[in-house]
C-alpha cells in the first residue's frame, strides 16, 4: 500500500462508486474509517467535488498528502447522465425537494433537444438556493430551509456537450459533459426556463470525474473488502502531464524552493519525478523555472 512521508496516512486516490442516498461526507468518512482501522492510526481523507445525497456515481476519494491536489483536480471534466422531470419544480431543483410549482408545460423531445444545445459553451450560471455556497459566513441550504430569500451571485461555468439522449412522458435523459464547478439542477430550471416551463432533476448519475471513471470504480463493500487493492497511486491523477525527471542535484534545489530549469511556459504544470522514479510533487513554471507546487 503507497504510504506518505507520515507513518499514519496513505497517500493516493480511492475511484469510489458512490451509491444514491447517501452523502458524500458519509461516503468519505467510511473509506476514511476503513484506512484508519488498517493502518492503526489518523488517516487524512477527502473528496474532490460533492455528489448530492440523492446522486450516485464516481465519488474520487484523495487520501493523505494527495489531499493537497484538490484545487488542481476539482475542476477537471466531469460526465453525467440526468433525468429532468419537465412540468413541475420543486424548491431544491430536485427529487428530494417540496414541489412548488405543477402545472408547467411538458415540451416534446425537439424542443429539448433544441434547448440544451443552447447551454454549450462557456454560460453563466445562478447555483440552486438549496446549495454549499457560502453566503454571508452561513451555507445557502441553510438560509433556505429557514426561509430566508437567498440571491446567489451567477458565475461562470463550462459545458462542454450536453445532448438528449432518452425520452418518455415527462421524463427527459441527457448527457452532459461539463467543467468543475457546474450545478445539474440549475441546467434543469434553465433548459426549462428557456421553454417556457419549469423543471427539476429526478435524478443523477456521475460517470467520470477528471481520469476518474465510473466503470473502474468500486463500491464501498468492495472497498471494504480489500481496501489495500483498491489504492490508485498519487501518480495517476497527474497522467497526461509532462514529466520531469530530476538528477540528485535539482531534487535537492527543487526540495528547498529552488526553481530548476524547465522548457515548460509560465504557468504550466508537470509531473515531477526523481531520477529513480519516485514522485516528488506536482510542479508549476514560472519566469525562473519549475517549483513543486505540491509536494508528494
Amino acid at each position: 500500500m503507497p504510504r506518505s512521508s507520515s507513518p499514519h496516512s496513505v497517500t493516493g486516490f480511492v475511484d469510489l462508486a458512490k451509491p444514491e442516498g447517501m452523502t458524500s461526507s458519509d461516503a468519505v468518512c467510511i473509506v476514511r474509517g476503513v484506512l484508519s482501522r488498517v493502518i492503526g492510526g489518523r488517516q487524512k481523507t477527502g473528496h474532490l467535488g460533492t455528489l448530492d445525497p440523492l446522486a450516485e456515481g464516481v465519488l474520487p476519494v484523495a487520501l493523505g498528502k494527495a489531499t493537497a491536489l484538490f484545487d488542481f483536480l476539482a475542476f477537471k471534466t466531469k460526465e453525467y447522465i440526468a433525468r429532468f422531470t419537465f412540468g413541475k419544480t420543486t424548491d431544491t431543483l430536485d427529487r428530494g425537494g417540496h414541489f412548488s410549482e405543477e402545472t408547467g408545460r411538458v415540451p416534446d423531445a425537439d424542443e429539448v433537444a433544441a434547448a440544451a444545445k443552447m447551454f454549450v459553451g462557456d454560460i453563466m450560471q445562478v447555483p440552486p438556493a438549496y446549495s454549499a455556497k457560502s453566503v454571508g459566513g452561513r451555507r445557502a441550504y441553510d438560509l433556505a430551509r429557514k426561509g430566508v430569500e437567498v440571491e446567489l451571485t451567477a458565475r461562470r461555468v463550462h459545458i462542454d456537450d450536453i445532448h438528449l439522449i432518452a425520452a418518455e412522458g415527462d421524463e427527459f435523459t441527457l448527457s452532459v459533459v461539463c467543467g468543475g464547478g457546474t450545478y445539474i439542477r440549475s441546467l434543469a430550471r434553465d433548459i426549462a426556463a428557456e421553454l417556457g416551463t419549469c423543471a427539476y432533476m429526478s435524478a443523477l448519475k456521475r460517470t467520470r470525474s477528471g481520469i476518474f471513471t465510473l466503470e473502474d470504480a468500486v463500491t464501498l463493500e468492495e472497498f471494504r473488502a480489500a481496501p489495500e487493492k483498491q489504492i490508485i497511486p498519487a501518480e495517476r491523477a497527474l497522467d497526461g502531464l509532462p514529466r520531469l525527471v530530476l538528477g540528485e542535484k535539482e531534487e535537492r534545489m527543487i526540495s528547498n524552493g529552488v526553481p530548476v530549469p524547465s522548457a515548460s511556459e509560465a504557468g504550466e504544470h508537470a509531473a515531477v519525478f526523481s531520477e529513480g522514479g519516485r514522485l516528488l510533487g506536482l510542479g508549476q513554471a514560472d519566469e525562473r523555472g519549475m517549483r513543486l507546487k505540491v509536494r508528494l
